[in-house]
């Protein structure tokens, strides 16, 4: 595959789409503060005319998550949406669209930190705190930074034991909060397969996320559509599997494999070892989020 080229800002694209799906963690911030020069092109593609939709794999209602964009420094009227793994998560559990929803019982054992608990209101189900009478798993993610894979080993068996189902909220495997990596809901979840448990996922790199982004903004079967990410396997894949075109910020969830310096300029080398047998090229990369 041949190695993305390599864009300074992303003003030289903007005329070729109408639709920009940005991902947030990494890309508009780092889960402290909001990037600066991200928050520019945001204003940017607003002042353009463009169709701007923040799509995240938080594991929260799409609310709460632009709430604390707004308290990171992101105006919520930056953007046309936000979206969330955990909003599709939540209407899924809401609505029970599925005969696997539709099969799933009313006593839910949910593995999450606090700050997650909001995913919780509205729905029907009665929240245990035991195992042992749960009927699923809502998984949003490890309860503390410091935990690991390993810190959840008994209640993942436990959960197993009973083959209890799983949904998982957030599929991401890891994120950088203020340059401090910390395990996601992914990893659990990926560890619940390796047992043998059975998990249904919500949010990136699943295309039905993309086609309710569009949906909602009333741009159904849209074609000038540009996802920006940091992850190959969620952001960039979820792209190529929903046809749109895609642009990688290399330095998010990756940016320790390219060996890019701060304030090193990016080149075509830093990216040729991590897209090397990747199936899903992206249009361009950038260093970072900016305009120009």
């Amino acid at each position: 595959m041949a190695t993305p080229s390599v864009i300074s800002g992303l003003s030289g694209l903007v005329d070729d789409y109408d639709v920009f799906i940005i991902d947030l963690w990494g890309v508009m911030h780092d889960g402290v503060t909001a990037f600066p020069e991200a928050v520019d092109t945001l204003t940017a593609l607003k002042a353009a005319g463009k169709t701007t939709i923040i799509l995240s794999n938080a594991p929260r209602r799409a609310e709460s998550v632009a709430a604390r964009n707004g308290e990171l420094g992101i105006d919520p009227a930056l953007c046309d949406l936000v979206m969330s793994s955990g909003e599709e998560a939540w209407r899924h559990l809401k609505e029970r669209p599925t005969a696997w929803y539709r099969a799933l019982g009313r006593r839910c054992f949910h593995l999450g930190p606090d700050r997650d608990f909001s995913i919780r209101e509205g729905l029907d189900y009665d929240f245990v705190a035991d195992l042992a009478i749960a009927d699923f798993v809502l998984l949003t993610g490890a309860r503390d930074s410091d935990d690991t894979l390993e810190t959840y080993a008994d209640i993942l068996a436990a959960a197993y034991a009973r083959k209890l189902p799983m949904v998982c909220a957030n599929p991401d495997l890891a994120v950088i909060r203020g340059g401090r990596r910390e395990i996601c809901a992914g990893t659990l979840a990926a560890g619940y397969e390796a047992l043998g448990g059975e998990v249904i996922y919500h949010g990136k790199p699943d295309p039905q996320i993309y086609r309710r982004c569009l949906d909602l903004v009333g741009k159904a079967g849209a074609d000038r559509v540009l996802a920006i990410g940091d992850s190959l396997r969620t952001d960039l894949t979820g792209a190529a599997r929903s046809d749109m075109d895609s642009v990688f910020v290399v330095d998010g969830i990756h940016g320790a494999e390219t060996g890019l310096q701060p304030d090193e300029l990016l080149q075509p080398a830093h990216l040729a070892e991590l897209f090397e047998g990747f199936a899903h090229p992206p249009r361009a990369a950038m260093a970072r989020l900016r305009w120009s």
